[in-house]
């Protein structure tokens, strides 16, 4: 049975509802800590989103998965690894992207992931949840899903509750499910005119891990088949269909961008001035010394910077994107609401681009036009929990408390603080007319709380 059905006979009620889908709350129900010293979180960031979509998109379709539903995430977290625990996103460690190579080599392991999802065997992973629930009392395996929150920078992702250990046990799939992925894997790189020769790279890699003791080696390498057995297999599925594939420049640009984003926020400014001289594509290099200089605290380089940026690419949101940050950062707002304006007319669908633009004008103290944008952004992620905290505080400053507290009760939510949540949910239901749709959101908030007050007074 499939993770979200199960969510849906357990809260059938909150299933039928518009607000945080009844997966979301579900999830946090199960929750049975707040973030600790070792969560996970995920990296948000409009560029770096669209550069994984980018190099996902013909492996998602030669899987025969919608590419407009299923999304790529960056996991907060710089071991090699790569997972999906739903049908609508694929989650990639940050470190596993600053390792690989070549797109080639990150492409194998979407499809590897895509693979899982289009096989079916998330079927078979909610009923090994549902045993470890039993067995080991693991109450956070889910949270991951709740944690696509943070805001419209790579640097700043939002912790959203499970501890590491328990989401690595509940991800030992058994080597069946992963040979079987490495095989449908190799087809769709075929299919997609992608190199197979990226997935032999990625195994030649890892060759070495199974050498380690199990207390050193990656979690991605225990759950699998030995690097050993996937490399040869691998080899053999080149040596059958050979390496046909074309030259990807698109591929390359994105992939070298997406990295070169990722690391001038994660890596030391020192580290990025000097190694951006290495990059081939001049508004990348641009772009990840902008970002330097921003860390740095010098506006004014970082600014001229990301304006060379923008000289070679002017149609480019999510370099608007990041000169707004910019500029907001350093709290010229208005000068971040004019990028973020221009960011928002190439990109006006973009939830990301368009929190960000929200939070620019409530800077300003532009608070209704604030609001309006920032609503905008939720219709189209829910998941982001930065951009409800600026909702909330956009509600608040124009007198509507009900909204807040009910908008303040779903970050909590997303997040796994179902009793913060409760709290606020029970407030907005005393404050926001029967029957709204704010107060239809805060009940389905306030169930979650209580079932979730119910599940720990069992277990004691």
């Amino acid at each position: 049975m499939p993770i979200s059905h199960v969510a849906t006979m357990a809260f059938e009620r909150v299933s039928r509802l518009a607000s945080i889908p009844a997966l979301m709350l579900a999830v946090a129900v199960w929750l049975t800590a707040a973030a600790s010293s070792n969560a996970q979180s995920l990296i948000r960031d409009p560029d770096i989103e669209y550069g994984l979509r980018e190099l996902a998109f013909p492996v998602l379709r030669a899987a025969g998965l919608n590419t407009n539903r299923v999304r790529i995430f960056v996991v907060n977290d710089n071991t090699f690894n790569a997972f999906v625990i739903d049908y609508n996103a694929i989650y990639l460690n940050y470190g596993l992207i600053l390792t690989v190579d070549s797109p080639e080599m990150l492409q194998a392991v979407i499809a590897h992931e895509a693979a899982h999802i289009a096989n079916g065997h998330l079927a078979r992973r909610a009923e090994n949840l549902r045993a470890a629930q039993r067995n080991a009392g693991l109450g956070t395996a889910l949270a991951i899903i709740a944690a696509a929150a943070g805001g419209g920078e790579a640097a700043a992702g939002i912790a959203a509750g499970t501890s590491a250990s328990a989401l690595r046990s509940f991800l030992g799939h058994t080597r069946a499910e992963e040979s079987s992925a490495d095989r449908s894997a190799a087809s769709y790189l075929r299919w997609a005119g992608i190199s197979p020769s990226g997935m032999v790279k990625l195994h030649r890699k890892f060759a070495g891990q199974e050498l380690l003791s199990t207390a050193n080696q990656d979690p991605y390498m225990r759950s699998h088949p030995t690097s050993r057995e996937r490399l040869r297999a691998a080899e053999t599925f080149l040596d059958e269909f050979e390496d046909k594939a074309e030259p990807n420049a698109n591929a390359d640009y994105w992939f070298a961008r997406v990295k070169g984003k990722l690391s001038a926020f994660l890596r030391s400014p020192t580290w990025t001035l000097r190694r951006a001289k290495e990059e081939t594509d001049r508004d990348i290099r641009l772009m990840r010394e902008a970002s330097a200089h921003h860390q740095n605290r010098d506006l004014a380089r970082a600014r001229a910077a990301i304006d060379a940026a923008l000289a070679i690419r002017p149609d480019d949101p999510f370099y608007y994107e990041l000169k707004g940050q910019i500029l907001l950062e350093n709290r010229r707002f208005q000068d971040a609401i004019t990028a973020y304006g221009q960011a928002v007319e190439v990109a006006p669908n973009n939830a990301l681009i368009l929190a960000g633009y929200g939070r620019a004008l409530l800077g300003q103290g532009q608070t209704k036009k604030a609001l309006q944008v920032l609503e905008k952004a939720r219709a189209r992620d829910y998941r982001n929990a930065r951009l409800m905290r600026d909702l909330g505080a956009a509600y608040a400053q124009v007198g509507n408390n009900g909204m807040a507290s009910a908008v303040t009760a779903e970050r909590y939510a997303l997040q796994g603080r179902l009793a913060d949540a409760g709290i606020h949910a029970r407030r907005a239901v005393g404050q926001l007319p029967e029957g709204s749709p704010g107060w239809q959101r805060a009940q389905d908030v306030l169930i979650a709380s209580e079932r979730a007050k119910k599940s720990k007074r069992k277990r004691k």
